[in-house]
């Protein structure tokens, strides 16, 4: 299994009016598809699923996306738009480990870390960073082991953790990066108390040739996470993951057969190929 690992981003109905915005701020982007309830936009070769999903679900900084930007004038280009209409995690300002760094919070909710230090693989803008809070705070090497334990490609590429004096527990993670299907995931936990963790607001999506993979990954996130509908579910950390068949596309994609698909897949907790494929 080789496939692009790509976020989700549940919104309340502006799923277009987003990736229009976030084309706007990055560039080198493209909407690949919009049928309404979602909309896949790409972004310098990276994939993003925005879904039209209502109210139930708020994007929270628990997952923020890094990415690196060539110099001073474009990182403040950036923030400045990013911040019009959202709020301030941390200035941009210099810090320790780069030049220009800020933690801002779009109108979207969405949480970007923009720097001038690279800290990703050249083919890669942006890296989702997972940040283990609350109860889960303290299992960033636990969670770093399991996922890179289910795909292939996969290998740990360094675990910081907090010193003394660095303002949390001594060993936590500070900062890490691990790649899947070698694709760059950063992590980090903190001890302190945080008003947020993981949802379905930003949830990972891996599409699956065959029933053999979706089985394997549906039963290892589940073992000691929680299942949901319609492929979705939430693995041992909370962190939502979505289990689809990469047939879905092209089956939704037929407006002889979407319908029944829907109708097929809405009884499903783990997607079954077999039935969608007679639907």
């Amino acid at each position: 299994m080789k496939k692009e690992i790509y976020p989700c981003l549940w919104l309340d109905g502006t799923a277009r009016e987003a990736a229009g915005f976030y084309a706007s701020v990055f560039g080198e982007s493209e909407i690949e598809s919009d049928n309404g309830l979602v909309v896949m936009l790409r972004m310098s070769n990276q994939r993003f699923m925005l879904l039209n999903g209502g109210p139930l679900f708020k994007i929270n900084p628990s997952v923020s996306f890094y990415t690196s930007l060539p110099d001073i004038n474009e990182i403040e280009r950036v923030w400045t738009l990013l911040v019009n209409g959202g709020s301030v995690l941390m200035p941009l300002d210099i810090y320790p480990w780069s030049k220009k760094y800020g933690w801002v919070i779009d109108r979207y909710g969405v949480s970007w870390q923009l720097t001038t230090g690279s800290i990703q693989e050249p083919d890669r803008k942006f890296v989702p960073a997972l940040m283990l809070t609350g109860a889960m705070n303290g299992k960033a090497r636990m969670a770093v082991e399991f996922y890179t334990s289910l795909f292939s490609n996969s290998s740990v590429k360094f675990l910081a953790g907090y010193e003394e004096g660095e303002g949390d527990v001594v060993g936590n993670i500070k900062h890490g990066q691990f790649r899947l299907n070698d694709q760059t995931f950063a992590i980090m936990e903190s001890s302190l108390t945080q008003n947020f963790t993981f949802n379905e607001g930003i949830s990972f999506v891996i599409e699956c040739d065959t029933q053999e993979e979706i089985d394997f990954l549906w039963n290892s996130f589940t073992k000691e996470g929680k299942e949901s509908m319609c492929g979705w579910l939430r693995d041992p950390f909370g962190v939502s993951w979505q289990i689809i068949p990469s047939v879905l596309s092209s089956l939704m994609s037929d407006p002889d057969r979407s319908k029944r698909v829907v109708a097929a897949f809405m009884k499903m907790k783990k997607f079954d190929i077999e039935t969608i494929l007679k639907a």
